[in-house]
């Protein structure tokens, strides 16, 4: 429907109803003290109805008292939270916003905590009664129906159950299909009003959150459907999605990195089990371009947010990715997005709908995202407990992945102590040390937890290849985290006795945590501890194979070992291992390498004898000393 078409509908409907058209005196005059009055979510506020209602006020500041103002978000400037208004208006939202975040917090405005997904039940069973609605809608169409475009999300319900329906119709709103659309019978008062949508433009993803998003891309796999929220971080995450094929969408907000992916083909919603071919939300923010792209989609439903937002459907959906930030997450994998300590920052809004939603989901994920710190770099977003009276936005069960710009922690099925270390080895490097310090003292961790603080104890991402060794078998070679002790324990319990003798050259055979130790606990200007890993599953890791060498400084060289599970040997994977520690050792400036194994071993003496390097042999009592001089080929690390 074009806009001249719409104009013509308006006039028709103002010729048919004219008591709706009323000056608006007359329509502010039916707020009385104490009513609760509604205004649509975000981008969605009607700003002509909210500056007139105001104006109503100020030329006539008894005209009513103690009057609610009801909302999800508000984006604009909020101006019945002025304190100079308390005598007739006291805000009351179920989010608090940057516009409402001071009043909030000083006790001038209320903020009522409630899953938005329970909101409309709350509305339609009337415990929230709602007397006033200010919407704002498209331009009606022939036979009289209006679109709440970019905010159908709570204000549907509040529409439907109002006792005053007064709505601004806008040009610029787009006709949105879906669960959007209201008659003129329903409507008390229409105010013809066209002025531009408020906007939302997040500020430009900086270096971090584009590093956060390249990790995030990693774990979203093609024809996932997939839910993001709003701000620099999300745009920087769905702006690494463009290489993805066949996503979907079902969430609480449209934005214009979903837009984009749309336009590119990348979201087309052909592999969603349930609303297939459409993108599903329930407001938006945005540009006026994205707006424009809304405009009469048939491939857009927006929906009431107690079916967008609802678990029980969330859950229907296969391979559903929820993709979520925080303001803090504690070393057990408690997360809050709601305070800081006792002061009121958000709300819980969707995000525990969403993440709960997905986890019950078949195939479905979580991902936690957040920037490692805060206050540049002055607070680690990590911490070892939520502050003092932070609420608590998602327990323990709710989280699969949490990914900062150091890297992805998998948290599903991990014990208290394993949560500990996969999340400080993803902390920010300055606060490891006092995560690991504070995990000790809460006995989250083994007592003698070691560490290296420090440059030197980093975790080199930089050195992570993949390989395809000689019988095709997909590994990705990576260097030994600090959190790798459990899989580590399960790789070295896996092998056989015999693979135990050769590589350690002994009768022992278990490996308690003291030893484990020494393999993940590790100084990279010294040593090289390299592990041979695939995927079996959803964030599950194995380990196939482990090579590393400690430099031998005197001598400039580096004493070098391997040791390849049992039904691995054979295949290649010692020899891609050998390889890729040869060019790291090389790069450091290393002249070369020195080993011991066992004479029996042939298998491991003749992969380093087609190394192609100078080798110089010793043998004595069973035992074959390597000398490996680094001359010949150029073996520098491949990336």
């Amino acid at each position: 429907m074009d806009r001249d078409a719409g104009k013509k509908a308006l006039e028709q409907l103002r010729e048919r109803y004219p008591q709706k058209f009323a000056v608006l005196k007359t329509v502010f005059g039916h707020i009385h003290r104490g009513q609760t009055i509604f205004i649509s979510t975000a981008c969605g506020e009607p700003k002509h109805l909210v500056h007139s209602m105001i104006d109503f006020v100020e030329s006539d500041p008894k005209a009513f008292s103690d009057a609610e103002v009801l909302s999800v978000w508000t984006l604009g400037v909020a101006p019945y939270a002025d304190p100079k208004f308390e005598y007739n208006f006291r805000h009351n939202s179920f989010f608090v916003s940057d516009s409402t975040r001071n009043a909030v917090n000083e006790g001038m405005a209320d903020y009522t905590p409630v899953f938005l997904s329970q909101v409309p039940a709350l509305f339609r069973k009337r415990r929230v009664p709602v007397d006033i609605a200010l919407i704002q809608t498209s331009l009606p169409d022939e036979h009289g129906f209006m679109s709440l475009g970019v905010s159908v999300d709570i204000t549907k319900a509040a529409t439907e159950m109002a006792t005053t329906v007064i709505a601004q119709t806008n040009a610029y709103m787009p006709r949105v299909h879906g669960d959007a659309f209201v008659h003129i019978d329903d409507v008390d008062f229409v105010v013809p009003y066209d002025e531009p949508l408020l906007t939302y433009e997040a500020s430009v993803p900086g270096e971090i959150a584009e590093r956060i998003g390249k990790y995030v891309s990693r774990i979203v796999q093609n024809g996932d459907t997939i839910q993001v929220g709003y701000g620099s971080l999300p745009d920087a995450i769905l702006s690494n999605l463009f290489e993805k094929k066949h996503l979907g969408v079902h969430t609480e907000l449209i934005s214009d990195g979903i837009v984009a992916l749309m336009k590119a083909g990348v979201i087309d919603n052909t592999r969603k089990t349930i609303d297939r071919g459409k993108t599903v939300a329930t407001f938006c923010m945005g540009k006026q371009e994205t707006y424009d792209y809304l405009h009469d989609n048939p491939g857009v439903a927006f929906r009431e947010i107690d079916y967008t937002n609802n678990p029980l459907t969330i859950a229907q959906i296969q391979n559903m990715t929820a993709i979520n930030s925080a303001l803090q997450i504690d070393l057990t994998g408690q997360a809050t997005a709601v305070s800081l300590g006792q002061t009121f920052y958000s709300g819980i809004g969707g995000q525990a709908d969403f993440m709960r939603g997905a986890v019950l989901a078949p195939g479905g994920r979580t991902i936690l995202a957040l920037p490692s710190t805060a206050k540049d770099d002055e607070i680690s977003r990590i911490v070892p407990v939520l502050d003092e009276a932070a609420g608590v936005t998602l327990i323990r069960g709710d989280i699969h992945y949490v990914i900062t710009e150091y890297g992805i922690a998998y948290l599903h099925g991990k014990n208290i102590r394993e949560r500990a270390m996969e999340l400080s080895s993803i902390a920010h490097p300055k606060f490891r040390s006092w995560l690991i310090s504070e995990a000790k003292k809460r006995s989250m961790v083994y007592k003698d937890q070691a560490f290296i603080a420090g440059k030197k104890g980093e975790y080199p991402e930089e050195l992570e290849v993949y390989r395809t060794t000689k019988s095709n078998l997909d590994i990705l070679i990576r260097p030994v985290k600090i959190s790798d002790e459990p899989r580590l324990k399960d790789f070295f319990y896996s092998l056989s006795d015999e693979s135990v003798r050769r590589r350690f050259m002994s009768s022992r055979t278990d490996m308690p945590h003291e030893r484990l130790q020494d393999f993940v606990i590790i100084d990279f200007t010294k040593e090289m501890v390299m592990l041979a890993v695939r995927q079996i599953e959803e964030g599950v890791e194995e380990i196939v194979g482990v090579g590393q060498y400690g430099i031998h400084e005197p001598t400039h060289t580096a004493e070098v070992a391997l040791v390849v599970r049992d039904d691995h040997q054979d295949q290649g994977v010692g020899t891609e291992l050998l390889k890729y520690l040869t060019s790291l050792a090389r790069s450091q400036g290393l002249l070369g390498f020195t080993a011991e194994v066992l004479y029996e071993n042939a298998p491991m003496l003749h992969m380093f004898s087609r190394m192609g390097y100078d080798i110089h042999r010793t043998a004595e009592a069973g035992v074959v000393e390597l000398r490996i001089g680094f001359r010949g080929r150029d073996d520098a690390p491949r990336t």
